[in-house]
């Protein structure tokens, strides 16, 4: 089942890292641990004063929207 999150979690980021990278950025999967999605916002991302609203308000809202089994997103 783990297997099954991980690509399903990838395959939605890869839909969100098109939004990302107009803007110079990127998001890295880290890690999944009982639901909770470890990610790495690189590139013009990571520094950005807005990187805590994308991770929550857009990557993380997308990723329970559309992977069941997704409880939240925390930066790794």
């Amino acid at each position: 089942m783990e297997d099954n999150l991980r690509e399903d979690v990838e395959a939605t980021l890869e839909r969100i890292r098109e939004g990302l990278r107009v803007d110079g950025g990127d998001v890295e999967l880290v890690d999944i641990e009982d639901g909770i999605v470890k990610l790495r916002l690189q590139g013009s991302c990571a520094g950005c004063p807005f990187s805590q609203m994308t991770l929550k308000n857009f990557i993380e809202k997308e990723l329970k929207k559309s992977v069941p089994g997704v409880k939240g997103v925390v930066s790794a």
